[in-house]
C-alpha cells in the first residue's frame, strides 16, 4: 500500500487489520511508535474497496486445488481431478458477519434493537437525521479534507456521493433487511457499504512545529475494550466511554464534540440508552452510576456512516478528522471519538484542541 501511494521504498510500513477500526489501530500504533522513539512522522489509514471484494473457492475446492499442486505424476493428478465434484465451485460469498458466532451484524443489530426497546420508527428518524445533517454540511462547505478520485472509465468523484435525504413515508415502505418480516433494521437505517480511502498524518507537536505544520488536533488519550461479541457486539462505546473520560480526566459534559461510528441506527439509539441507563451500568458494567447519554446537539451533527457511507478500513480516520473539524468551527475544546467492530471490540478516543 505503502508503495503504491508513492512513498520512498526506505520507509517502512505495515498493515494492520481489526474490521471496521482498523484505521484507528493503525492511528494508535503510529502514536505508540512516536512515543516510543521509533518514527518521527506516521502517515496512518486505511482503505476499502466493496465494489471488489475477493470471493474465494469453497474449503473443499482450496484444499483439493492445494493438493493438487503437491502431485508428482499425472495420474496422482487425474486422480484428484477426479474427485471434484459440482458443490466444490460454488464460492464463499463474502458477508458482514461476526467470525465468532457466523451472525451478521445486521442481525445483531436487530436484536440490539429489540433488547433496547428501539422502534423502527425512531431508527428510521435517526437515520433521516443523519442524512438531513450530512446534506446541510455538504452544501455547507464543511466537509473538508476530500480528495478528488477519477474513476477509470467513469467520471471523477468529488464528494461523498451515498447522502440522500429521503422521507420518513419512503423510508417506511422498505422492508426489514436481516429478521424477516418483523424486524426492524432495513437498507434505509443501516450504514451502506461503499469503497473509501482516508490517511492522517501523526507526528509530536515539536516534530509538526519544526516541519512549520500548525495541528489540527491533539491526540489526549484513548481506550480499546472488549465484550460478548453475540449480544453486546455494537455496545462497546458504553463500555469504552466512560473508562477513557477517566484515563484522561475529564467528565461527559467536558466534551464538546462526539463522533460515533453509526453502524446501524439502531445500534446508535441502543448505545445511547445504555450509556443512559443506571441499572445498566451497574447489571453489566460493574459501576456504581451511568457515564450519561451525550446530548444530540452534540452529537455527529454533521452526519455519520448511515449516510457517508461506511468502508470498513477508512472510518476511523474520517471520524477523528471530523471531529478536528468540528472542534475548530465550533469553537470547542474535547472531542470524543467512539467506534465498535468485529469481536466485540471498540476503540475510543479523546482527542482536543490547545489552546482553546
Amino acid at each position: 500500500a505503502a508503495l503504491g501511494a508513492g512513498f520512498s521504498d526506505k520507509t517502512p510500513a505495515h498493515t494492520v487489520t481489526m474490521a471496521c477500526i482498523s484505521s484507528n489501530q493503525a492511528m494508535t500504533t503510529g502514536v505508540g511508535m512516536i512515543a516510543a522513539g521509533q518514527c518521527d512522522v506516521v502517515v496512518a489509514g486505511g482503505v476499502e474497496l466493496m465494489s471488489d471484494v475477493p470471493i474465494r473457492h469453497s474449503r473443499k475446492m482450496r484444499k483439493t486445488m492445494l493438493t493438487l499442486n503437491r502431485a508428482k505424476t499425472l495420474g496422482q493428478k487425474l486422480s484428484l481431478i477426479s474427485k471434484i465434484r459440482p458443490d466444490y465451485f460454488a464460492p464463499e460469498l463474502p458477508a458482514v458477519a461476526e467470525f465468532s458466532t457466523s451472525e451478521t451484524m445486521g442481525h445483531s443489530a436487530d436484536r440490539l434493537a429489540a433488547a433496547f426497546g428501539i422502534s423502527r420508527l425512531e431508527q428510521d428518524e435517526y437515520a433521516l437525521r443523519s442524512h438531513t445533517l450530512a446534506k446541510k454540511a455538504q452544501d455547507e462547505g464543511l466537509l473538508q479534507d476530500v480528495v478528488p478520485f477519477k474513476v477509470p472509465g467513469k467520471d471523477t468523484v468529488t464528494k461523498d456521493n451515498g447522502i440522500r435525504p429521503s422521507s420518513m413515508e419512503q423510508m417506511g415502505k422498505l422492508k426489514p433487511a436481516f429478521v424477516k418480516p418483523y424486524g426492524t433494521v432495513t437498507a434505509a437505517n443501516s450504514s451502506f457499504l461503499t469503497d473509501g480511502a482516508s490517511a492522517i498524518l501523526i507526528m509530536s507537536e515539536e516534530k509538526a512545529l519544526a516541519m512549520g505544520y500548525k495541528p489540527k488536533a491533539y491526540l489526549r488519550d484513548f481506550v480499546y475494550v472488549s465484550q460478548d461479541p453475540k449480544d453486546q457486539l455494537l455496545l462497546g462505546p458504553t463500555y469504552a466511554t466512560p473508562k477513557v473520560l477517566e484515563k484522561a480526566g475529564l467528565s461527559l459534559s467536558d466534551i464538546d464534540v462526539f463522533e460515533f461510528h453509526e453502524a446501524f441506527a439502531g445500534q446508535i439509539l441502543a448505545n445511547l440508552k445504555a450509556m443512559d441507563s443506571d441499572w445498566f451500568a451497574q447489571n453489566y458494567m460493574g459501576r456504581k452510576s451511568k457515564v450519561g447519554a451525550p446530548p444530540l446537539d452534540k452529537f455527529n451533527t454533521w452526519g455519520g456512516s448511515l449516510s457517508l457511507g461506511h468502508p470498513f478500513g477508512a472510518t476511523g480516520c474520517r471520524l477523528v478528522i471530523t471531529a478536528a473539524h468540528r472542534l475548530k468551527k465550533e469553537g470547542g475544546q474535547y472531542g470524543l471519538v467512539a467506534a465498535c467492530a468485529a469481536g466485540g471490540q471498540v476503540m475510543v478516543l479523546c482527542c482536543s484542541l490547545f489552546p482553546r
